[in-house]
């Protein structure tokens, strides 16, 4: 992909490392958002541009100018609480940018990042082909700019990823992962209470770019939907206890509580995605997706320093 030109739409923890994969690629990137983002693109070869995502004609403009050969849409809030409080901004959000891009995009693929939350969370794992059927405003969001994006682009492709985790540093503010939120409060001691009954695949973010790279390389027809997730389902109670192992902290920091009575209560039961279909294509087979226990080994080192 040496040389294409790349237009990554948010810059937030999901598309500031998919837009570092591609430029490492050799991909000539523009990182687009309303604000700047706190890790300056041009550390890394990228460029930035100012965007609102939901204006279509600033889109088209955008799209006119740079010719892009591939746009990668990690776009609108993802905070499933926040969206579940503010239901109708979510909507709008999500669907003008998908609408817009659509519409824009003429001849280049257009991937969207979605979500997991497109399931009600009634069977233990979602395959490309189980019915969607969103369990929140988060999930219907998602679903509504997937039915847009795939009926108006020429080349779309939709790339549905379970629950995302990575490193982000103690200062970050408000983190944008579940790894990074428990692995901060258990180390300064603080006691971590997490539903034992509500299941994910995660996915390390590293793996989620690579897979993206992979995708919009692809020279081979596509199907409209994929699914990432990864290899183990896990609650989140399990999954704080191997972030507390791993980081040698004592495993009674993590309290297990009823989905029901955490901030977790608007998350469907199952949140968990099989990538059945990855396996089938070229570019894709042979890629490792990490567990729960070796994307901890891996990010240890970045949460407790050398």
């Amino acid at each position: 992909m040496t040389g294409a030109t790349t237009l990554v739409v948010g810059s937030g923890f999901v598309g500031t490392r998919i837009a570092r994969r591609l430029t490492a690629a050799g991909d000539a990137v523009t990182l687009v958002s309303r604000g700047r983002p706190a890790d300056p693109p041009e550390r890394y070869g990228a460029r930035w541009a100012a965007l609102d995502a939901t204006d279509a004609e600033a889109c088209r403009r955008l799209v006119s100018r740079l010719r892009p050969r591939r746009i990668v849409l990690v776009h609108g809030p993802s905070d499933v609480t926040w969206c579940e409080a503010h239901p109708e901004e979510a909507a709008r959000a999500h669907a003008a940018a998908a609408a817009a891009f659509a519409g824009a995009g003429g001849r280049a693929r257009v991937l969207m990042i979605s979500t997991d939350n497109v399931f009600d969370g009634a069977a233990p794992r979602n395959t490309e082909a189980t019915p969607v059927s969103p369990a929140n405003a988060y999930g219907r969001a998602k679903r509504r700019a997937e039915e847009l994006l795939l009926a108006r682009a020429a080349d779309a492709l939709v790339l549905r990823v379970s629950l995302v985790y990575g490193h982000e540093p103690a200062d970050a503010g408000k983190w944008l992962n579940y790894f990074a939120a428990c692995a901060h409060r258990l180390r300064a001691g603080a006691r971590v209470e997490a539903p034992a009954d509500q299941w994910t695949t995660p996915v390390h973010v590293d793996d989620v770019a690579e897979v993206v790279a992979a995708v919009l390389s692809c020279v081979t027809p596509l199907p409209p939907v994929l699914h990432l997730g990864g290899p183990d389902r896990v609650s989140r109670a399990a999954w704080a206890g191997v972030i507390a192992r791993s980081l040698g902290l004592p495993p009674g920091l993590v309290v297990a509580v009823p989905k029901a009575d955490s901030r977790y209560a608007s998350r469907p039961r199952n949140t968990c995605l099989s990538s059945d279909l990855l396996g089938t294509l070229p570019a894709t087979r042979d890629l490792a997706v990490r567990g729960v226990e070796e994307g901890a080994r891996d990010l240890r080192a970045l949460f407790t320093g050398p």
